[in-house]
Parts: C-alpha cells; sequence; structure tokens
C-alpha cells in the first residue's frame, strides 16, 4: 500500500516514514508543508495520505484544508489527519454525511504502530477513524437535559467505541462481549437516542457523531 505523509517537522516525519515502512507500506512522497503535499498527490496519487493540521505558512488549518481538497479532487484516496491536541470541531469538520476513507488521529498513537497500521488500512479501505480522545470528549459533554443519561455505562462504553468507526466484531473483541450482545446494545442506543440505524458501519459513524455534536 502506497502512502504520502506530510509534516513540518522533519523528525517527526521521518519517524513516522520509518514505523510505516517498518509495517509494510510503501511511503511514496514526504513533504513539509500541505503545498508540497498537494503537488505530490496530484502528481502521483497514493493510496493513503497522512498529514498534519497545522502546517506552513500559517500553521492554523493548512493540512485540514489540504485533507479536504484531496477528498474531492482524489477521493479514492484515503485521508488520516494527524493533531497535537483533542480538537473535535476539526474532527468533525473532516467528516460529511458523504465520508468514507477519512480518519483523525492524536500524534500521541502513532508511537503505537498496530494502531497506526489499523488507522491506515481503515481509511484506505474506506472506512473511518475517529480517535479515542475526540469521542471521549464528546460524550463526556456536559449538557441541558442529557438524553446520554438515560444510556447505562455499558451502552456508553458501547456508544464510545462505535463512535471511533469500530464494526460490532470490534467491540465484541474491546469489550470482550459476545456478537449477540453487542448487537442488542446498539440497537438499545440506537433506540434511546432515537437515531436511525446506518446500512453500513460508516452511516451507523456518521449518525452518532451528527448527534454527539449537537
Amino acid at each position: 500500500m502506497r502512502v504520502a505523509l506530510a509534516d513540518d517537522a522533519a523528525l517527526f516525519r521521518e519517524g513516522v516514514a520509518r514505523l510505516l515502512t517498518d509495517a509494510g507500506f510503501e511511503v511514496v512522497a514526504k513533504a513539509g508543508d500541505a503545498a508540497e503535499l498537494l503537488a505530490r498527490v496530484h502528481a502521483d496519487p497514493p493510496d493513503v495520505v497522512v498529514v498534519d493540521i497545522r502546517m506552513p505558512p500559517g500553521f492554523t488549518t493548512e493540512g485540514l484544508d489540504a485533507a479536504r481538497e484531496i477528498r474531492e479532487t482524489h477521493p479514492e484516496i484515503g485521508v488520516l489527519v494527524l493533531s497535537a491536541h483533542v480538537e473535535p470541531h476539526y474532527a468533525l469538520q473532516l467528516l460529511d454525511t458523504n465520508a468514507r476513507g477519512a480518519g483523525y488521529l492524536l500524534k500521541d498513537r502513532v508511537t503505537d504502530l498496530a494502531e497506526l497500521s489499523d488507522a491506515v488500512r481503515r481509511v484506505a479501505a474506506g472506512g473511518l477513524v475517529i480517535d479515542p480522545g475526540v469521542v471521549a470528549t464528546l460524550v463526556g459533554r456536559q449538557r441541558v437535559d442529557d438524553p446520554l443519561k438515560s444510556l447505562s455505562e455499558r451502552e456508553r462504553e458501547v456508544l464510545a467505541v462505535m463512535a471511533e468507526g469500530r464494526s460490532n466484531q470490534a467491540i465484541c473483541e474491546r469489550l470482550f462481549l459476545s456478537p449477540k450482545t453487542v448487537e442488542a446494545y446498539v440497537r438499545s442506543v440506537f433506540t434511546k437516542l432515537g437515531l436511525r440505524q446506518g446500512p453500513d458501519d460508516n452511516r451507523r459513524v456518521l449518525a452518532v457523531l451528527a448527534y454527539l455534536r449537537r
């Protein structure tokens, strides 16, 4: 699988490139800013782009903006955005009603090779990846008349894992539950929150995120 990587910090960029190479990916491009990344991607589209949110020259949302452009011009390319901080609003900006092949991961996670590799493969396959830290922030927000209070502790755990973009099977493995038990919890969560069950994992994640962002 071919990956393009962009980060203005050379040491971090080279470190991630080494991790990806060790995991069996082919790093075909390494860029220090968003403009260089876009030029490399347009010239030779990879399977996945891994990009930092804050890039030169302004160090605001250049990487996120590049990710959106890549999604628009090359929808077949998976995009994984990295951030140094938990910023739910940026994660939600990356996803829309037709989102697929997109992810938002904290930079701290990339030291876990298994988690980084899994995220890259999932966005390459068209899945959605949301960092657990972002999900925890959204789920833990204090709201007036919070409907999440109607969920049991276990249902909240299922909701949180679901919002990360995980399948029912992954929820089983994470929470040590049987498939039938997970299905029952998922149905209960959607019923209590008044959400429609989507036809696929991505639709399910988008429904949950749309609810949590309110």
